[in-house]
């Protein structure tokens, strides 16, 4: 028969065994709660701690950020660059841009197309003085009841796969897609099920809304619904079956 003692130590060996596992237990694979301890430095709404939150801050990924605009000031893509070493393609149709980017973001590529369904023409693209934000490829814009007419200028067009296969990209992590009503129209260029993005933000307005998580879903990629309550603007899109980040 065991003697007390010997069982009493049999537990204490047992107890710091266990606490051992949970010691043992690597801190990577615990998720930071991104959301809700952290503030956003850059992005206009909280897009930069939604992808933060869904990459775990990992660092020196891979963007694509198609109607970047300004590089700093309401950037979705600049908290990546700057503090966790992430590079990118930044992309605008308005080239006056140019030497801000290169000024602020050493580890982007800054190129000047319009993005769309076809590659080598030049396309109207009209640019609203004062509301840059706005402009777009329609002449007239209706913002919250004003009506906003935008400046004629020709920008070449290029689709998002021709634009890959220029700069030789293989591989991206993240898309942000933010060009003002024409997201469908540079997603129809696009070969998603080529480069698998693992995470796309989109802006995507009431109107066109349905047809673009149709279009996700038709190649095999999700909306990650958690994300509703903390950006009530865009969408964001995962492949299917990618995990529950």
């Amino acid at each position: 028969m065991q003697s007390r003692s010997f069982r009493r130590g049999a537990r204490t060996i047992g107890l710091v065994l266990a606490t051992a596992v949970v010691i043992a237990i690597p801190v990577s694979l615990v998720a930071k709660d991104i959301l809700g301890t952290e503030k956003k430095l850059y992005s206009q709404l909280d897009e930069e701690l939604v992808i933060r939150d869904f990459f775990q801050d990992r660092r020196d990924g891979y963007f694509l950020d198609i109607g970047c605009a300004d590089p700093e000031s309401g950037s979705t893509t600049y908290y990546l660059e700057k503090h966790l070493g992430w590079s990118g393609i930044a992309i605008d149709a308005r080239n006056e841009l140019r030497p801000l980017w290169k000024k602020k973001r050493p580890k982007s590529t800054f190129v000047t197309y319009l993005i769309t369904d076809h590659s080598d023409t030049t396309d109207p693209f009209y640019v609203i003085k004062g509301a840059e934000g706005l402009s777009s490829t329609e002449k007239e814009r209706q913002f919250y009841g004003k009506t906003y007419e935008g400046e004629e200028r020709k920008v070449l067009s290029i689709t998002l796969n021709d634009l890959l296969t220029k700069y030789k990209v293989t591989t991206v992590d993240f898309v942000n897609l933010d060009i003002e009503g024409a997201e469908l129209l540079a997603l129809a260029g696009f070969d998603i099920n080529r480069y698998k993005p693992e995470l796309l933000c989109v802006e995507a307005s009431p109107h066109h809304r349905d047809k673009i998580v149709s279009w996700f879903a038709d190649h095999g990629y999700e909306q990650i619904d958690k994300y509703l309550e903390y950006d009530k603007v865009n969408l964001y899109f995962r492949q299917k079956g990618s995990g529950s980040r």
